[in-house]
């Protein structure tokens, strides 16, 4: 019996890029107000709580680049890498000469030296990856020791986590959802220190509904939540 190899030749990467450049212009027109007064609101002030002013950041999955434009307002110098061409393209109208730059880069292997950063800011991009761990050992290897991690994963209540939904059809598909204790445990074991953490909520929750709560029952109502680390040792693979 003659036996048929089946190959695989879907390319998440490729396919995540397509997206996102399809989807561009639509990011862009929501962008400011979801860092304004949206769910990406508290970002930056619980950034600045641990990045002082100087620091050199790269803003990774930065989209259109509005995110690292306010970085750059608060007295960082600060990168914006981003996989999608069009989002870097949009970017680059906020780009300051030796205070704000764009590049295209997979959060996979990216252009950056070793320990380069003072600190990295990645929100809602590592759901975006087909191996969540290599790009988080990637993100350890390009900020410094002692350097910081401000990274954002999709609470259950968030909206674009239907994009991984298709996998129980046995679809492919571009999300690789995982709730925020499964980040935090990853993270503890390959080398992060939980230095804080919080959540966005859904409008209509407010804080008096959720401050007695565990925080694994804050993150199971979570929109976002968002994780500042710190890097630590080595990792334990």
């Amino acid at each position: 019996m003659e036996l048929i190899q089946v190959v695989n030749t879907y390319d998440w990467e490729k396919e995540a890029e397509k997206k996102w450049d399809e989807r561009a212009a639509f990011w862009n027109k929501s962008s400011k107000e979801m860092w304004d007064t949206g769910s990406r609101s508290t970002v930056i002030p619980f950034f600045k709580k641990y990045v002082s002013e100087g620091s050199k950041v790269i803003d990774i999955g930065c989209g259109d680049g509005y995110g690292s434009f306010l970085l750059m307002q608060e007295g960082m110098k600060v990168t914006g890498a981003d996989l999608s061409p069009e989002m870097i393209r949009l970017a680059k109208q906020h780009e300051k000469e030796g205070r704000l730059a764009f590049r295209q880069a997979n959060i996979m292997s990216m252009p950056f030296g070793d320990g380069e950063a003072d600190a990295l800011l990645t929100i809602n991009c590592l759901e975006w990856t087909a191996d969540p761990l290599a790009a988080l050992l990637e993100l350890k290897r390009v900020v410094k020791k002692e350097g910081y991690l401000c990274i954002a994963v999709l609470g259950p209540t968030a909206h674009p986590r239907e994009n991984s939904y298709g996998r129980l059809y046995g679809k492919d598909v571009i999300c690789n959802t995982m709730m925020p204790w499964e980040f935090e445990k990853l993270a503890h074991e390959n080398g992060w220190e939980l230095i804080d953490s919080q959540g966005v909520y859904k409008r209509g929750v407010t804080e008096d509904m959720v401050h007695k709560l565990s925080v694994e029952l804050k993150q199971s109502l979570s929109f976002l939540w968002l994780f500042m680390l710190q890097k630590k040792g080595e990792d334990k693979r």
